[in-house]
């Protein structure tokens, strides 16, 4: 888990995000407002296997401001579009900390099943060893879990973002 509270912490994010996708572990993307053509979140591809036809999606991050704006369940929705729709992925996974309900409650929220924990699975920044969680949506859920983003983000009238940029 990463922890961001200055430019410099952000400097160091991006780089390392942008140092997997050199060695081609990671796609990130950045999340822009497009009114303002101005970046306000982040999240990535990860661990994508392509035999198995899985990929994860995370280091999700949204600026306070356009938290709860629709801005994330929108980039949900272009992510796992290209996952199952263009990749052919069966399966699409989260992971967060146990102790994060937010996040837990915003997986379970469009539609994805929680699958277990992994004990002692990371260190996060204050040292404390953390608990993951997973979740996944699989191909045959998608089409009502495409359905049930959707039809939140007209409820949000969200603010039309493009997270379909690839940070290069």
């Amino acid at each position: 888990m990463t922890h961001i509270s200055n430019r410099d912490e952000l400097e160091t994010y991006v780089r390392t995000a942008l140092a997997g996708a050199a060695q081609g572990t990671v796609l990130p993307f950045v999340t822009v407002l497009q009114a303002e053509n101005r970046v306000i979140g982040s999240t990535r591809f990860a661990n994508y296997d392509r035999e198995s036809r899985r990929v994860e999606i995370g280091w999700t991050w949204v600026a306070p401001p356009w938290q709860r704006s629709g801005a994330n369940v929108e980039a949900k929705l272009l992510m796992m579009t290209h996952a199952f729709e263009q990749l052919g992925c069966h399966r699409v996974e989260f992971k967060t900390d146990v102790l994060n309900n937010k996040s837990r409650n915003a997986l379970l929220g469009i539609g994805a099943v929680e699958e277990g924990v992994l004990r002692q699975h990371a260190i996060v920044w204050t040292g404390r060893i953390r608990d993951s969680i997973y979740y996944s949506v699989l191909a045959p859920e998608w089409p009502a879990v495409k359905q049930r983003l959707q039809d939140r983000l007209l409820s949000h009238q969200s603010p039309r973002i493009d997270s379909a940029r690839a940070v290069s």
